[in-house]
């Protein structure tokens, strides 16, 4: 294992502030609609995104807070901050390095998959101002862009897991979802019958689903 990797890893305050600015720019360029911001969710996000680089490449927090309460000896490297990797090597499902690149592979593919979505929804937004967006992405899906930061939440989360982003990340899939139904009500109050009709044929996340939900049970739940 290289030790300038495992030693220069941390500390790199720089590395710090360019990540966070990327993904705030990335972040408030693609989510903002063309409307009012959605402070709630802009807010706790940009907190995920601070706490996620603050101990990816300044301070690992976690592994102090695991080495010092629980007892458990982590080297302080690269390596093993990808603390799903350490805890298979720590229980011998795999050595670290393996686990690093299993963890990696499934991180890189989530933040892909959840980037395209994010950027692909916002086009088709955009496409469409004053209307409904209903081509592109948003013929298999209602809600894109929303799906697409989960999946890039969930994605670092696999990569790179911490106690402060591990007790933000529920609440930030919870908001989103609650956007998501916000939205909707609004969709209806603008564009009624017509909206109405696009949510009977489209799911509202899972872009897999083959069960579409049926017009009469949308109206029975807006009217609850």
């Amino acid at each position: 294992m290289n030790t300038n990797f495992e030693v220069n890893w941390y500390g790199n305050w720089q590395l710090v502030i360019a990540s966070i600015l990327l993904s705030t720019f990335i972040f408030t360029v693609f989510l903002a609609k063309p409307k009012k911001m959605d402070w709630k969710s802009y807010g706790l996000t940009e907190a995920f995104i601070v706490s996620l680089f603050t101990e990816m490449f300044g301070i690992p927090l976690t592994i102090y807070l695991l080495s010092t309460y629980f007892d458990i000896s982590i080297p302080i490297n690269g390596l093993t901050g990808h603390l799903w990797a350490t805890l298979f090597a720590l229980t011998g499902l795999m050595d670290l390095e393996t686990g690093v690149m299993v963890v990696m592979s499934i991180s890189l593919a989530l933040i892909g998959i959840g980037t395209i979505l994010l950027i692909g929804g916002w086009i088709q937004v955009y496409r469409n101002r004053g209307g409904i967006a209903d081509t592109g992405l948003y013929r298999y899906i209602r809600h894109p862009q929303y799906l697409g930061i989960m999946l890039i939440i969930i994605g670092f989360m696999v990569q790179w897991p911490t106690i402060p982003t591990l007790i933000m990340f529920p609440i930030l899939i919870y908001v989103y979802y609650r956007q998501a139904l916000k939205e909707e009500k609004s969709m209806i109050e603008a564009f009624g019958e017509e909206y109405i009709n696009y949510m009977a044929k489209t799911p509202r996340f899972n872009i897999f689903s083959k069960t579409i939900v049926r017009n009469c049970r949308i109206r029975k739940r807006i009217k609850v």
